[in-house]
């Protein structure tokens, strides 16, 4: 979501929500998504759609079209960046790192800058996962890029991963494995067909383990035994869910993978894919050597070279620990899967759907009490599009899932129930939303009853502070109408709402107020907590 002053959605994050490797719990299984690439392909088949990955070692960019739904690939970019190895102890950027991202996402943008919002999705993996919203690197990238960027969770990382890869193997009744090594996470994910089971984002990757055990140059003995022991640590807590899961074939993505696959290759170790003999020839091999700036193997591409012992370190530390003898390689990953996701969205099929409404009945949320507040929320919100400036079109469903989910907190206590829904949902694994989504949907939660919770907004990034507050407001009218519950055609007539800057005026038909007097009391209740908050109610 945006605000009208800044295209896009938030640029900070919430805070990430702590691992969770349990299975995904989704209402059934997800469907051939082929009908709605068909669909979208016959509706526009010259519409192009963009996914950009700034992932903590490279940025890229793929630009791609649906032909006859199958994925036609019309360009690409890809720039080493190395975001990682610029994040300080204190979570800032440093400046030098920063500019040479910068420069990458402006010659990113130029290719961008003719394609509109809805087809264009950014998204920021790891390392600006980390850097501190304070550091205000998100807002110059955005600048820099044109368009908007998300800051995803790992374990969305991981379900958009394995949305991509699915759809470049064939499909079979199976479970796979799939494992993509980033610059500074590893995502882990056992699926069938196109659904992910299990998902887990592991704190590894080629370029922390390059920092963090190979900075000197050095490949030694002592050094790798180091960097595969801390990699197996951190696949423990997770190894026997996976393990136990019945995976029957092992798939690797992304760039670390697939140059391992091309050095093995190469060097005649493997014929195809990884095996664990051949990452065993390739680590003594690297440790004949013994200087990463010196590893001569064909397929190792000079840069990639400072990063790639920390690389095998990390593969050779799955492969042991998941018991893996065979990885294929996939053509296909995170930035595939965003071009799928979006083929998704523009059809209709939005995976946050399904998500809000799996979170509605785990925590029993009154169904029909919800469809009530958020017809009336919707409302109210189609008369105040214009003068609130509330067109861009990710408000609508932002509204409906806060008006859906809004009184999930009641499943913990009545008492102070807005908070535990917010806590709820910004810290819950939320699929298909960003970190943003999460952080906004929170605080519409937080502020649609009682105080109006100016802290929490003051919270968001800025770019949205003014759109949200203003979604929040008409939440609140829209469960303060509902309030009484009622069901039958004699309950709370539709209002006409128009504004006056940041003052509602609310008008009811000729004498309904005073024959309601307890809506009316609310109403004055209402107006006095939205003065403390910097709106105005007229009502009548």
């Amino acid at each position: 979501m945006a605000d009208p002053a800044a295209t896009g959605r938030p640029a900070t994050a919430a805070a990430e929500p702590a691992p969770d490797s349990a299975p995904d719990s989704a209402p059934g299984p997800v469907p051939d998504p082929a009908p709605a690439l068909a669909r979208a392909a016959a509706h526009d088949a010259d519409a192009t759609l963009a996914a950009v990955d700034l992932g903590s070692n490279s940025f890229h960019l793929l630009v791609a079209r649906m032909d006859g739904g199958t994925l036609q690939v019309m360009d690409r970019h890809k720039e080493m960046v190395r975001l990682g190895e610029g994040l300080t102890s204190d979570k800032h950027l440093r400046e030098d790192v920063a500019e040479r991202a910068l420069a990458c996402l402006e010659r990113m943008g130029q290719r961008l800058q003719d394609m509109p919002a809805e087809r264009v999705r950014a998204v920021g993996t790891n390392t600006l996962r980390q850097i501190r919203p304070e550091a205000h690197f998100v807002e110059r990238a955005e600048r820099a890029l044109g368009h908007p960027i998300e800051v995803i969770a790992g374990r969305e990382e991981a379900r958009l991963i394995y949305l991509g890869v699915s759809h470049g193997l064939a499909i079979g009744d199976e479970k796979r494995l799939v494992i993509d090594i980033g610059g500074g996470s590893t995502e882990v994910i056992v699926g069938e067909g196109f659904q992910p089971i299990l998902r887990e984002s592991l704190h590894l990757g080629c370029v922390s383990m390059a920092t963090r055990f190979f900075a000197n140059d050095k490949i030694t003995p002592k050094q790798m035994d180091k960097a595969e022991l801390y990699g197996a640590l951190e696949v423990r807590p997770v190894r026997e869910l996976f393990r136990q899961s019945g995976w029957a074939t092992a798939t690797g993505s992304s760039g670390t993978i697939k140059s391992i696959a091309a050095v093995v290759m190469a060097q005649g170790w493997s014929e195809d894919g990884i095996t664990a003999q051949s990452l065993e020839r390739l680590r003594t091999a690297m440790l004949d050597v013994g200087k990463t700036s010196a590893l001569p193997f064909k397929g190792l591409s000079e840069r990639r070279r400072p990063v790639f012992a920390g690389g095998v370190a990390v593969l050779r530390a799955l492969f042991s620990s998941l018991a893996i003898e065979h990885m294929r390689v996939s053509d296909q990953a995170l930035r595939e899967g965003l071009i799928y996701e979006m083929v998704g969205r523009l059809e209709h099929e939005d995976v946050r759907e399904r998500t809000v409404a799996t979170f509605s009945r785990r925590f029993d949320v009154d169904p029909a009490h919800a469809a009530r507040v958020k017809e009336t929320a919707l409302h109210l919100l189609a008369q105040l599009r214009a003068s609130w400036q509330l067109s861009h079109p990710d408000y609508a469903p932002m509204l409906g899932w806060a008006a859906e989910l809004h009184e999930i907190g009641l499943a913990v206590s009545h008492s102070h129930y807005q908070k535990h829904g917010a806590y709820l949902i910004g810290n819950a694994d939320l699929s298909g939303f960003t970190r943003q989504e999460q952080a906004v949907l929170s605080a519409l939660i937080l502020g649609h009853r009682r105080s109006l919770p100016i802290d929490a907004f003051l919270q968001l990034p800025s770019s949205v502070r003014c759109c949200a507050r203003r979604l929040c407001v008409i939440l609140r009218l829209a469960v303060l109408l509902r309030r009484g519950r009622g069901r039958g055609p004699d309950g709370i007539p539709a209002p006409a709402l128009g504004t006056d800057g940041d003052t509602l005026r609310l008008r009811f038909p000729a004498g309904w107020l005073q024959q309601h007097p307890l809506t009316r009391l609310e109403l004055e209740e209402e107006a006095s907590r939205l003065l403390a908050g910097g709106f105005g109610l007229d009502f009548g």
